[in-house]
């Protein structure tokens, strides 16, 4: 096979189908027979200049893919393969791979680099292949030596793709910097090769996370810095680009170290936005972005932190950053709006204006309002999108004070433009609408911008939009979206929308069946909005929300004939399910939510379920998943009622659970456990054996997204709750797995704010368990968790010494707390006897502003102090 591997690597790209087939077998069994050899011929037909490039490229994608993947359970197990080959073999491939590099075929340079770095993200945190580094600088050449451009480009390629592959820790500081000593010189404007440029620039944006100890050296800071911002007036416009890129990701990481560069870069930025192709000055503008993104977030999150510098580098720039960025405005594309995911200087420049709002507030509203009054009128269309753009991106950010009496002012304006002869303007103005109703419009706005008076006029003008192009019509629903959405907390009164609700709800839903309704998201924009304004809506609406039902229901019931032909045929019977099914759901979360409505959904519960069974046969995920949540809504809502759905149900229940790729599914099914729970209290008890059973595949699988672990745990808690004594013989595997993940929470210091995060969902969901598991037993066996209670309090003392927890597992670890000691009463006073961290937990709970959290430590500490005799 070896020898053949070529001709087999051809065959496995052929047009022809059987021939492909057959190749593809034979890679295989190559593959299963042989692993080290299948690796070695694939390295060696990688290396080999003499063979087609075709075969080449096909070679190393498979050798990359033989060592990474992105699900976590196989790429656990392709890492395992690759350790256990023998090291003569590994060294093999590694020659081969090194060697390729200096093939003068680009794409085999290219595949060889990225293989060398997916090798290194094994390895090296393992401390072998220490010689990588040094083996790849030496490519580069030196005063004695002149290395081909080619073998550079490649190298600094190598070394970028495996600074983005490896953590910081797997390399020394030394070769840190000779790494970036390479990369900083290949940057330098004395290099002839624009090629090898580029690569060095791209090397150094995914080594720049490594450089905190270069960047705390001032004069290694000014000489990378210096290289940067020469790169950014290379005569390449691609290595233009790269380097403000490295601007942008500098901006973000290094933001406390960019004072003595700023003006600097304000020159550079300005330049390439005035003058320079669009994609090198979109990134000059998103170095602004993230400017702002640094400087709101030090607003937000350390107010009076005086060890977080903020050095106001936005207002400081206002007076000349505002121009540049209104500038930007009117160089709009012709086919912005119809083209989804379209991005251009227009709009990157308003996106930074808006940031810029966010950052200085009220001090950008005198900068812009000139502006926006010269420009709103003016015969060019240019110049009346780009004034509305600008007006709409400063609505977030400013205060109320300033910004309503331009509102008031303008929105009469605004509702005449939307009969603007062109398309961008009216599609901007109904943006700007929605930002309106958005940022000032609600039960605590103290100058209201919609009034009783001109509450009609606005819906007169937006109900009429809405039969406009797709795309003005999807920014008319935004625009209802938000309008509805700001009388949600209306003081119990009738809504002001009551008189237009039945002529908002009809218009919607013929929106959705207008022919173009696929365009621009129309559609979802328009059921979306539509599910805002059921769930708004009061008891003065409900005989209306409820004649929805039996119309959505006909909807959905359609979707199930429509003819499926084809793969289209197939997507568009999904979202159109999946759309349907979430207007159900927030229908039965309405209706279902109050006595007085709920027997209408109990009446209406055989044929919606009779629907969401016939849309799981059609067995798309994402439909599964919509229809899953309707049907967690509904077994909340008719509480016992929907046991008698169960037994036809549960395999589809059971499907949910063990759909390990599509995890969101699963996670859903999850969450809908936890319904029936609640709903059917004891008589989901026939079912629960097969549900437990599913659980616990479900944390045993390393398959499964982690995501879909916490809340596992938490439906352990669900479940001992609803069937109480009869938990017991689930005990001895559920407390395994219970105290595993307890332990496993605790075992390392954890710095990245993701996994923080995980930690603390998993800390709830364990806490969760825990709780429902002490009120299942309360009644009667209670004895059973006794050999338990050491564990559960060390646990809940980790969670006390962890600074990083946040509100929610405090809450969780306290409340746990006292049901320990409610339910195991006396036989639980040595444990609290002995930990004495309790009391200073408490103590900090009950100084707590959060009501809930204190009462919640009140009680647990007077419960503890009832079982042990003291207090």
């Amino acid at each position: 096979m070896a020898q053949e591997v070529t001709q087999v690597l051809l065959n496995a790209q052929s047009a022809d189908g059987v021939v492909r087939k057959v190749a593809e077998e034979s890679l295989k069994q190559f593959q299963e027979q042989n692993p080290a050899g299948f690796l070695i011929s694939l390295s060696h037909e990688l290396a080999n200049n003499e063979k087609p490039p075709d075969s080449r490229k096909l070679a190393g994608l498979i050798l990359k893919n033989s060592l990474d993947a992105k699900e976590t359970g196989r790429k656990q197990e392709l890492v395992s393969r690759w350790i256990s080959l023998d090291p003569t073999v590994k060294a093999q491939i590694k020659g081969a791979l090194s060697q390729t590099l200096s093939s003068v075929v680009p794409d085999a340079r290219h595949t060889s680099a990225q293989v060398i770095a997916k090798i290194a993200a094994i390895e090296l945190p393992q401390g072998e292949w220490p010689e990588l580094v040094g083996s790849l600088l030496a490519n580069m050449g030196g005063l004695q030596v002149q290395q081909p451009a080619h073998l550079k480009q490649a190298t600094l390629e190598t070394l970028g793709y495996v600074c983005e592959e490896v953590s910081a820790e797997s390399l020394a500081q030394e070769q840190v910097n000779s790494i970036l000593t390479a990369v900083v010189q290949g940057m330098n404007a004395s290099e002839t090769s624009n090629d090898v440029r580029l690569a060095a620039t791209n090397a150094l944006y995914n080594a720049l996370d490594f450089a905190q100890t270069n960047f705390e050296n001032d004069m290694e800071r000014d000489y990378i810095m210096r290289v940067v911002c020469e790169a950014t007036l290379s005569p390449d416009s691609r290595v233009r680009q790269a380097a403000f890129e490295c601007l942008v990701s500098i901006g973000s990481t290094y933001y406390e170290k960019l004072a003595p560069y700023m003006q600097d870069i304000f020159a550079i930025t300005s330049k390439a936005v005035k003058e320079d192709e669009e994609p090198v000055a979109l990134q000059a503008v998103e170095f602004w972005s993230s400017i702002c993104d640094e400087e709101i977030e030090i607003q937000e999150e350390y107010s009076g932190d005086s060890e977080v510098p903020y050095f106001q580098f936005i207002k400081k720039a206002l007076p000349a950053l505002v121009p540049m960025l209104l500038e930007t405005l009117t160089k709009q594309d012709e086919e912005q709006d119809q083209e989804e995911g379209a991005w251009n200087l227009a709009m990157a420049g308003g996106t930074c204006l808006g940031l810029v709002a966010r950052a200085v507030g009220d001090d950008i509203v005198p900068l812009v309002m000139p502006y926006v009054q010269e420009n709103v009128s003016k015969p060019d269309w240019r110049c009346r999108e780009a004034a509305t753009y600008a007006f709409g991106s400063i609505l977030e950010g400013p205060s109320l004070e300033k910004l309503a009496p331009l509102v008031n002012v303008a929105l009469n304006f605004m509702l005449s433009a939307m009969k603007d002869e062109n398309n961008h303007v009216k599609d901007t103005t109904a943006w700007t609408l929605g930002r309106i109703f958005e940022f000032l419009h609600g039960p605590n706005v103290q100058f209201p911008i919609i009034t009783q008076e001109n509450l009609p006029m606005i819906l007169k003008v937006l109900l009429e939009s809405i039969n406009d192009t797709p795309n003005v019509a999807e920014k008319v629903c935004g625009a209802i979206y938000f309008l509805a959405q700001g009388y949600e907390d209306n003081s119990g009164g009738p809504s002001p929308l009551l008189p237009f609700f039945q002529n908002i709800v009809q218009v919607l839903l013929a929106t959705t069946d207008r022919e173009d309704a696929g365009d621009s998201r129309l559609r979802t924009s328009a059921y979306e909005t539509l599910n805002e304004v059921v769930r708004i809506s009061t008891q003065d609406t409900a005989a209306m929300v409820m004649q929805l039902v039996p119309v959505i229901m006909q909807k959905l019931n359609h979707t199930l004939e429509m003819a499926v032909l084809s793969s289209d045929d197939r997507e568009k019977q999904s979202e159109l399910q999946a759309l349907l099914c979430g207007v159900l759901q927030v229908i039965i979360q309405k209706l279902g939510a109050s006595d007085t409505t709920k027997l209408g959904i109990v009446q209406y519960g055989d044929q919606m379920m009779s629907l969401f069974l016939r849309v799981f046969a059609c067995r798309s995920a994402t439909v599964h998943e919509e229809a899953m949540l309707a049907i967690g809504a509904l077994a909340y809502s008719t509480g016992p009622e929907f046991g008698k759905y169960m037994p036809e149900f549960y395999r589809y229940l059971e499907m949910g659970l063990q759909n390990f790729e599509e995890y969101q599914v699963c996670a859903v099914t999850v969450g809908v456990v936890g319904d029936i729970c609640r709903a059917l209290d004891d008589k989901v008890l026939p079912f629960c054996d097969g549900i437990m059973t599913q659980l616990l595949k479900d944390l045993s699988s390393n398959q499964l997204h982690r995501s879909v672990k916490p809340p596992i745990f938490s439906c352990f808690g669900d479940i001992a709750l609803a069937i109480g004594e009869h938990f017991e013989k689930y005990l001895i595997y559920a407390m395994p797995m219970l105290q595993g993940a307890a332990e496993l929470t605790a075992q390392q210091a954890i710095r990245d704010e993701e996994m923080i995060d995980y930690n603390n969902q998993l800390r709830s969901g364990i806490l969760e368990a825990y709780s429902g598991i002490f009120q299942g037993f309360k009644t009667n066996k209670a004895e059973l968790m006794v050999p338990y209670a050491g564990h559960i309090l060390q646990f809940i003392e980790n969670v006390y010494q962890d600074k990083e927890r946040d509100d929610s597992v405090t809450k969780a670890a306290i409340g746990v707390m006292g049901d320990l000691a409610d339910t195991l009463g006396p036989s639980a006073a040595p444990l609290f006897n002995q930990a004495v961290f309790y009391k200073d937990f408490v103590d900090e709970c009950t100084s707590s502003d959060d009501q809930q959290l204190k009462e919640t430590a009140e009680w647990a500490l007077s419960t503890i102090n009832r079982i042990t005799n003291t207090g």
